[in-house]
């Protein structure tokens, strides 16, 4: 019970307390054997009990070296496997146990990297197990222990224990020759420093072992990185003649051509090439996977010849490659090679045969963005524009959804970024900007890497600059084209992306001058102007605030505001135009808030933006029929110095269509007339057109619209007007001054038909009154309307008199 708690206990990796239950079985079992030895007449079992309890005290005995191994007491451990040594000339049956277990202590203790200790444990398996070959655990077990004891020789230090690690592994060929043991004495003598011909014979012995090709081929690959070249290549050629006849002899044929290229024996290598082209047509064919090798090889190799700038040499490695493929074979890596060729043909200027070539890999591989750039590729050289556009297109469709094919890489975002670039530059070198143009669309489409499609952008943007025709059409084509580029970068710098912020915000301020620039140039043009600054101010909101960038966003929403109610202005009223007055009032409101925050920090004493923006919102409410219009009259009353100008404009706005606020306009007038008249000089020419349009506004139009208090408020007007006439006579126009009397005199007669001739007295008194302050025309409007006022005069008398006979 104690030996099996022990062992419990060891397994648990807890070594102490394995000890004491250890310490407690040997005990009782000294004691017990003790007892059995000093039995006088002992039984007849009496041997066998012996040599059981011997047997337990072995197992437990061994336990303690294990326990003490484990705990670093190494020469406590070899105390116990001594003790058991000891016993097995009376227990021969476990010499393979013990064996095994030091073999496995020699493992553990190579992995913990002790080699002393290691080599000790493992030279113990070996003499253990040679103690007793009946019973001991087999050559093949003791050939694996010496060379792992061999190994430890090398690994602890080649150089001072060469021999032993020599003899180890000799030894162990001795008792079991096999493929490893071989290799490694191999191993040895090249980490040791060998000469050539010890090696050789080792070599030597390996092949009349009959080893397996793959295992003589490792040790070729061995003999290469330890540069033993020349035994290399020696022994490659015993090996190819050793196995002439195996199916699997294309493996070292292409091993040679590979290690032939790595020490730059580019001739000797085509020579085997060819031979084995000659072999495949020959029915000497390579296994495909031998072939896959040779082909990585060719590719590799026409590759290396591509970037050096050796493009006939690496044609001739790809044409190698070429070779091995039946004609008219459909099949993806064709494709791939043939593109290859056919980049070589271009650099080597041969257009035809590289046509050829690029038909020959859309044959194979036609859903291929290589193949596709390809065929892009020669058509700008062929100033193929519209063949061009189809290959860019097709590249574009292909990179967002590749299509899975088994044993067909997918066309990652990079690569296909990468070639549209590449697309782009090619078409620029080549004098193609249209087509240029177009790659550059298309990676913007595709790219899901917005510091790319940045960057694409701004190639584009100054693309559309670059043109030398400066006429308006060709101006305003470019700012069509221009408006896309803008919003797509808009889009692109609003995203949570990668992009570092300093470098989000470079971009940002950059199109965001761009589209400010762009705006400059829209003169005539207000739905472009609008759009422009527009997106200016959407960039401007990815920038840093302060002073200079409120100042153009509010900037840029009042000129925006301003574009879109000249657009409205110029179109009759429908529903798109209401939608453009909405957006224009969103433009004015954020304008608001925008000068409310610079207002804030500092004054503005002589801008004209507050009066904008009042103006602005009275026209766009107005013809919206939106009765707030009345509130901003007030507001604009409310500010520090009020332009006469501005409340003129806003009496105009208050009754241009479809707005209606003839009240309001009256109001306006009112106060840009006092305004005037405060002036120390005034314009008389405004105070005329202010009373004008009073009058205008106020004269009834028809019969039924005549009262009282009506005709009260326009008869101030005129009189206000009258006034003005007699201040200044020779200023005041003389065609006004005739309207004004036309005015007066026909509402005169308007009253005089209504029989109400006190009145039309009243107004025909007035009209003359006006009469005196014409110049050339006086004459003749005197002597008319002196006739005319007699008679109505006549019946103002006779209506009197009608009036106190009754």
């Amino acid at each position: 019970m104690a030996s099996k708690t022990g062992r419990t206990w060891l397994d648990c990796k807890n070594p102490q307390m394995a000890d004491h239950f250890l310490k407690l079985a040997v005990k009782s079992l000294e004691t017990l054997y003790s007892q059995l030895t000093t039995r006088s007449n002992a039984a007849a079992d009496s041997s066998s009990s012996k040599a059981d309890v011997e047997k337990d005290l072995l197992r437990i005995l061994s336990c303690q070296a294990e326990s003490a191994l484990t705990q670093g007491n190494h020469h406590e451990a070899v105390g116990y496997v001594q003790r058991c040594k000891d016993m097995l000339q009376r227990l021969p049956k476990d010499t393979a146990y013990l064996s095994f277990m030091c073999y496995n202590f020699g493992l553990e203790m190579y992995n913990l990297r002790k080699f002393e200790e290691s080599s000790f444990w493992l030279g113990q398996s070996y003499d253990i197990g040679k103690t007793n070959v009946k019973y001991g655990p087999g050559s093949d077990v003791l050939a694996k222990a010496l060379r792992l004891l061999a190994t430890v020789y090398v690994e602890w230090d080649c150089q001072q224990f060469q021999e032993q690690a020599l003899n180890a592994v000799s030894l162990a060929n001795k008792e079991c020759v096999s493929t490893s043991g071989l290799y490694l004495k191999i191993r040895i003598l090249m980490r040791c420093g060998a000469p050539d011909n010890l090696i050789s014979t080792g070599l030597i012995e390996m092949l009349e072992s009959q080893v397996s090709l793959e295992v003589c081929l490792s040790i070729v690959k061995l003999l290469m990185v330890e540069d033993r070249d020349l035994l290399a290549f020696e022994y490659l050629k015993r090996v190819c003649q050793h196995f002439e006849s195996s199916p699997d002899l294309g493996s070292a044929l292409v091993l040679h051509i590979e290690l032939l290229l790595q020490r730059g024996k580019e001739l000797l290598a085509k020579q085997k090439t060819e031979n084995i082209i000659t072999g495949h047509y020959t029915g000497k064919q390579l296994a495909p996977e031998a072939l896959s090798c040779l082909h990585v090889l060719l590719w590799d190799q026409g590759s290396k010849h591509y970037e050096a700038g050796n493009y006939a040499e690496a044609l001739e490695w790809y044409n190698y490659s070429v070779s091995f493929f039946k004609s008219g074979q459909i099949e993806p890596n064709l494709g791939k090679l043939q593109r290859n060729r056919a980049s070589c043909f271009l650099q080597l200027q041969q257009l035809e045969k590289a046509k050829d070539a690029i038909r020959e890999a859309e044959r194979c591989d036609p859903e291929s963005i290589f193949t596709l750039f390809g065929i892009y590729k020669i058509a700008i050289l062929e100033s193929n524009t519209e063949k061009a556009a189809e290959a860019l297109s097709s590249m574009g469709l292909l990179s967002k959804s590749p299509l899975c094919k088994e044993d067909k890489l997918l066309v990652s975002d990079t690569a296909a970024s990468y070639l549209l670039s590449l697309a782009a530059q090619i078409a620029l070198e080549n004098g193609k900007q249209e087509a240029a143009m177009k790659a550059l669309e298309v990676l913007c489409q595709t790219s899901n890497d917005e510091a790319q499609v940045v960057t694409a952008l701004r190639c584009l943007v100054r693309l559309v600059f670059s043109t030398t025709d400066e006429s308006a059409e060709r101006r305003d084509v470019n700012l069509d084209v221009l408006l896309p580029y803008l919003k797509m970068a808009l889009q692109t710098l609003s995203r949570q992306s990668q992009m570092a912020a300093e470098q989000r915000i470079e971009a940002a301020n950059w199109f965001r001058k761009t589209a400010w620039n762009s705006a400059l140039q829209c003169e005539g043009s207000p739905d472009r102007m609008r759009d422009f600054f527009v997106l200016s101010y959407q960039l401007s909101l990815l920038c840093p605030t302060d002073r200079v960038l409120l100042m153009g966003q509010k900037t840029c929403l009042l000129m925006a505001a301003a574009a879109s109610l000249e657009l409205c202005r110029n179109s009759p009223y429908s529903a798109q135009v209401e939608e453009e007055l909405t957006q224009a009032l969103e433009y004015i409101q954020t304008c608001w808030e925008v000068w409310k925050t610079l207002k804030a920090s500092e004054s503005f004493p002589s801008d004209p933006t507050e009066s904008l923006l009042l103006l602005y919102e009275f026209e766009t409410r107005a013809k919206l029929n939106d009765t707030k219009v009345e509130v901003i009259l007030e507001s604009v009353l409310e500010l520090e110095n009020v332009e006469a100008k501005v409340l003129e404009t806003m009496a105009a706005l208050a009754m241009e269509a479809p707005a209606y606020f003839p009240r309001l306009c009256k109001k306006a007038l009112r106060i840009a007339l006092s305004l005037h008249k405060k002036q120390s000089q005034p314009d008389l020419a405004h105070c005329s057109k202010c009373i004008h349009d009073l009058i205008k506004l106020s004269l009834p139009s028809g019969v039924a619209e005549v009262e009282a208090r009506a005709l009260a408020e326009v008869w101030d007007y005129f009189e206000e007007a009258l006034s003005i006439i007699s201040a200044a006579p020779d200023v005041f126009p003389e065609m006004e001054t005739l309207w004004l009397l036309t005015q007066a005199w026909n509402t005169g007669i308007m009253l005089y038909s209504l029989n109400q001739y006190m009145e039309a007295e009243k107004w025909c008194g007035l009209a003359m009154s006006f009469v005196h302050h014409l110049g050339f025309l006086r004459e003749s409007y005197e002597a008319q309307m002196s006739d005319l006022y007699s008679k109505i005069l006549d019946q103002l008398d006779k209506a009197k008199k009608n009036t106190m006979e009754n």
